[in-house]
């Protein structure tokens, strides 16, 4: 099996599946959906939105989770996620697969995970894999906006090792 992976220093959290996992990973996918998002999608899907730019639209988007989030703070409301046994580094990414620094990964075993990837707007990116081997896994199951967002990062790193190779640089 031949799998491309390029250097990407990223963190994720991971315990070996369970059946609870699926409640988190389904609600950290219905964030995405929230009424402000819920609302826009509405809009496009109106047309009312063809005249408007879809840039500022995304950032007043963002902005307005971002006042939801500390209002949530202010009143003492906080997101509960499920705590994860384990924390590692991710070394290598590719489109499909992922390599951590340790050999901690146990062969044929199914995970869920938490990915910290600098996405905007940043969330949390819930993922299912399957180890290969004791530090290389493939990811089985992530939700369609991450993929799309997980693939451009993928995309940008690449483009960002090219670059350094050829030693141009970008300020």
């Amino acid at each position: 099996m031949n799998i491309r992976l390029i250097p990407a220093p990223l963190f994720i959290e991971f315990e070996e599946d369970k059946i609870e996992f699926k409640e988190e990973y389904d609600k950290l996918g219905a964030e995405i959906d929230d009424p402000v998002g819920q609302y826009l999608k509405m809009a496009k899907a109106r047309g009312e939105t063809k005249d408007s730019d879809k840039v500022v639209m995304e950032l007043v988007v963002a902005l307005h989770r971002k006042v939801d989030e500390v209002l949530s703070l202010l009143k003492n409301e906080t997101k509960e996620l499920i705590e994860l046994k384990h924390t590692a580094k991710i070394t290598h990414i590719g489109y499909e697969y992922f390599k951590l620094k340790e050999e901690i990964l146990i062969p044929n075993k199914k995970y869920y995970a938490r990915l910290d990837i600098p996405f905007f707007p940043q969330r949390e990116v819930p993922i299912y894999f399957i180890a290969i081997d004791t530090q290389v896994a493939e990811i089985l199951l992530m939700h369609d906006r991450d993929i799309k967002d997980y693939n451009a990062f993928v995309a940008a790193r690449e483009r960002a090792i090219i670059r350094e190779q050829k030693g141009i640089k970008w300020v």
